[in-house]
């Protein structure tokens, strides 16, 4: 979640949580519905489960989704031990279809909330999609105002070296550095694991489709800021200054919120040689991607959700950097984009349609699973198969095995030879290893 300066005045405006909403009915639109889940008071097995990050990304789903025929999220209200204190239900339609999670904004609140999802009773995850929901900042380079993002990387931007700008060697141009490289291109030596995670393409390109149904909202306001962008040398914002669109690009996961050209410009190039891509594809910043996707991967490996069902849409609230003729301070601070309203409306506007294709095309397609053609997961290769980014999986494409006992059977690597992989990789990382 990135939130402007407007924002925290937008709050204020949004309305509350609807407590006493009456339960949705979707009525029967082709052949591929399939047959109403029956909800027990022990677990329920929902189609889609929507991560939000805060309250206003939460309650535009509990204010629309009734009047869309889908269902009142409102209707089933469930509480899980491990969630955020001030998000501390999962909230479900009556039939079971639908649930949406608020885990709270920043990677540990994220990662606690999911892993309390995941491991808790109250749920079968399985077969579950998960639809991550958030506002962000947008690369104007890429995209604009209001406009939806779906990804296929998601890059934790922030799991470098920092030295600070004032005190950094000439000619680096940046405080950036890989663990245990020496320079910002360098690939990093040391790896935790989280830094790349990689979704199922065919998965995104299907929710890009039907999220392309949608007609998004606009603001004047926010047209008149993305004009601002206009003037900038070779047309290089050109994107930035058309109205909310759809697009395919990838997100920034950072805790620190970042803003101007020369951090934005560090992390695309970071985005670029860390996926192994030859063009800038880094469109959206958020604070939760990468930590949502971790647990998801972990919850894969123990049987607990599937990772190849993760959907991370994200709408753009604020540019990460200024216009011209405008510092990064005023930007940051003093300027309001005016884009907060369409940016939480467009994820649902947008959202809607992937949770209403899914939902309706369940038995003919999502039911069995959207075969990824990519490769799909970390860049260790838990998941299976050989990361197309990187220096290569730890696993031998087999993957990491969990659970008790021997892992022969079930082909996986053993976690020894790994940890003796990543000891090697370390020890190439140069003076020191860059160690703690």
């Amino acid at each position: 979640m990135r939130l402007s300066v407007g924002a925290f005045l937008a709050l204020s405006h949004l309305p509350g949580l609807s407590a006493d909403a009456t339960p949705g009915f979707r009525g029967v639109t082709n052949s591929c519905l399939s047959e109403p889940i029956q909800p027990t008071p022990e677990k329920r097995a929902p189609k889609v489960m929507i991560i939000s990050m805060f309250a206003p990304e939460a309650e535009v789903w509990h204010k629309n989704l009734p009047s869309s025929g889908l269902g009142d999220l409102l209707a089933v209200n469930i509480s899980i031990p491990g969630l955020s204190p001030i998000f501390p239900q999962a909230h479900c339609t009556a039939s079971g279809e639908i649930c949406q999670l608020t885990a709270g904004e920043s990677e540990i609140n994220a990662a606690a909330s999911l892993t309390a999802l995941a491991l808790s009773p109250r749920f079968d995850l399985v077969r579950t999609y998960f639809l991550v929901a958030g506002i962000a900042g947008v690369n104007p380079k890429l995209a604009t105002l209001g406009g939806v993002a779906l990804a296929r990387f998601a890059v934790q931007v922030a799991l470098q070296y920092e030295i600070d700008a004032r005190e950094m060697p000439a000619g680096l141009g940046t405080g950036y550095i890989p663990f245990g490289g020496y320079d910002p291109c360098d690939y990093p030596a040391i790896l935790y694991g989280t830094e790349v995670l990689e979704l199922n393409g065919a998965l995104r390109d299907r929710a890009y489709a039907l999220a392309s149904r949608a007609t998004l909202a606009d603001d004047v306001g926010a047209g008149a800021h993305r004009a601002m962008y206009a003037d900038a040398p070779g047309g290089v914002f050109e994107r930035a200054t058309g109205p909310p669109s759809v697009v395919r690009c990838d997100t920034a996961t950072s805790d620190v919120y970042y803003s101007g050209a020369l951090l934005s410009e560090t992390f695309e190039n970071t985005t670029r040689i860390w996926t192994n891509q030859t063009v800038i594809t880094y469109c959206m910043t958020a604070q939760e991607d990468n930590a949502v996707l971790g647990v998801l991967l972990r919850a894969r490996l123990w049987g607990l959700g599937d990772y190849e069902r993760a959907i991370v849409m994200r709408a753009g609230s604020n540019f990460d950097r200024p216009p011209p003729s405008v510092t990064a301070y005023a930007h940051l601070r003093l300027s309001d984009q005016d884009a907060f309203h369409i940016a939480v409306e467009n994820l649902y506007r947008a959202g809607v349609e992937i949770v209403r294709g899914i939902v309706d095309e369940w038995n003919c397609t999502y039911k069995v699973g959207v075969r990824p053609t990519n490769y799909v997961g970390d860049v260790f290769g838990s998941l299976g198969g050989e990361p197309d980014f990187g220096p290569g999986g730890l696993f031998g494409g087999r993957g990491a095995c969990v659970g008790e006992g021997s892992c022969g059977s079930a082909g996986g690597a053993s976690a020894a030879a790994a940890a003796e992989s990543m000891r090697r990789r370390r020890r190439r990382g140069g003076v020191g290893g860059g160690w703690k």
